[in-house]
């Protein structure tokens, strides 16, 4: 089991990313997904959490700006981002509470995260 972010890059003050996170591998479901960003010197924060049943909570700097989505059909989530700040900069993670195949070969619920993607907001 895998979980992979992408979509992150080099944006102004003011635009717009949209960041993808592609869960693949041996998953039967994915209960709740979150995206996480840790900037440089900093701890890693919670930025956004969807349940599979599309309950979405936003910490509170990015309400307003940033929208989370899901579609379960393709084990993907997905974080729209709205008039970015150069605060919003560092690496984003994404992370999947799922059941799938463990490397002992028996279905287990675990916690995945992804490699991280970097978003670079310039002022």
């Amino acid at each position: 089991v895998q979980l992979q972010a992408s979509g992150g890059g080099l944006v102004q003050a003011g635009g717009s990313l949209r960041l993808s996170c592609a869960a693949s591998g041996s998953i039967r479901s994915i209960k709740d997904m979150g995206w996480y960003r840790q900037a440089p010197g900093k701890e890693r924060e919670l930025v956004a959490t969807i349940t599979n049943g599309g309950g979405i909570n936003y910490a509170d700097s990015v309400k307003g700006r940033f929208t989370t989505s899901r579609d379960n059909a393709k084990n993907t989530m997905y974080l729209q981002m709205n008039s970015l700040k150069p605060e919003d900069s560092g690496v984003y993670y994404c992370n999947a509470d799922l059941l799938g195949l463990g490397i002992d070969g028996v279905y287990e619920v675990a916690r995945y995260w992804g490699k991280g993607t970097q978003v670079t907001v310039s002022s």
